[in-house]
């Protein structure tokens, strides 16, 4: 599909991919507007409101009292968690860089990747809090993008009627959240049908970044519910001496400067123990405190698995519980 925008009354139209580069009159007003590739359009659009925000950010933060002791939230802090930028600030990751730092560890901090103003947060809750129904949406579309098609089916004939309804309600939210082009219900055939979006970080999500926004939402809700002060970062990349790198996906210093680590897993990830093993010993983080969620995990493997290895194994179902009874 192609898109216009009318620059006179600002009316928003579709028309046929083969009309991009020419100009159409608007349906409203019949103002000349150029016609682009939809794609191109919201990429544009994407490039200039992450540069007006970092630009408001920048503002934000020259006007605003600094935080002290770095930047950890206090105890009483209550602001959505849902819908802010608040998190996504150099002051706000300063005592997690300054911690890695006496542990012999540069970082690189993503600032953006706790920004929780879109709607990323939303879905991976969604998700997370019904996997078994709605994480074969997610599989579908992850499977999808793998292959390179251009939309999942996801079937409805098997399902309660109930279950359809809630999956249907579900793909819906994902358009509305523009996580999906279009969405479409063949009554006829008892499926759904879902136009996959291409753009990067959209396809990162559900590639599995999904569970990250998830462990992050879950780790914050929490910390607002214990009154936790916390600094809290994602997708930190650490340099220890000798050229050696590690990735953490949510990281977490509690007050007391307690730190937690919450490593995130939507497919194998035996072959990843050693190397968790060998980094929570050298960051002397207590077993407690070094989870390892695995979207799909039975209960009864994740407390085995805990046993054997001096990790913490939780699925999306279990992971606020433990979360709650650590802090």
């Amino acid at each position: 599909m192609a898109i216009s925008r009318c620059n006179k009354c600002f009316t928003l139209a579709e028309h046929d991919r083969e009309n991009v580069g020419r100009s159409i009159a608007c349906d409203r007003c019949g103002t000349l507007n150029p016609v682009y590739d939809t794609i191109y359009f919201v990429t544009r659009l994407l490039d200039q409101y992450f540069t007006q925000r970092n630009e408001l950010n920048a503002l934000r933060q020259s006007v605003a009292p600094q935080a002290p002791e770095g930047g950890q939230a206090p105890a009483t802090a209550t602001f959505d968690i849902h819908n802010s930028d608040r998190l996504s600030s150099e002051s706000q990751h300063r005592d997690i860089v300054d911690w890695f730092r006496s542990k012999g560890a540069a970082t690189t901090v993503n600032m953006d990747a706790v920004d929780t103003s879109g709607f990323f947060d939303e879905a991976a809750v969604a998700v997370g809090n019904d996997y078994e129904l709605l994480g074969e949406v997610f599989e579908k579309i992850r499977y999808a993008q793998l292959k390179e098609f251009n939309s999942a089916l996801i079937h409805l004939d098997r399902k309660t009627p109930d279950d359809a309804k809630a999956l249907e309600s579900f793909c819906r939210k994902l358009h509305e959240y523009s996580l999906v082009a279009r969405c479409f219900n063949n009554k006829p055939e008892k499926n759904l049908r879902l136009v996959l979006q291409n753009a990067p970080g959209v396809r990162r999500f559900f590639a599995g970044e999904w569970l990250e926004w998830f462990a992050l939402m879950t780790a914050l809700r929490v910390c607002q519910e214990r009154k936790q002060p916390f600094s809290c970062a994602r997708n930190l990349n650490l340099a220890f001496a000798q050229d050696e790198r590690r990735e953490l996906d949510v990281f977490f210093l509690l007050g007391n400067a307690k730190p937690l680590c919450i490593e995130c897993k939507t497919g194998e990830f035996r072959t990843d123990l050693d190397k968790y093993v060998a980094l929570r010993k050298r960051l002397a983080i207590e077993s407690r405190f070094f989870v390892i969620c695995v979207a799909d995990l039975p209960t009864d493997q994740a407390k085995g698995l805990s046993a054997m290895h001096g990790l913490t194994f939780t699925n999306t179902q279990t992971l606020g519980s433990h979360l709650a009874s650590i802090m």
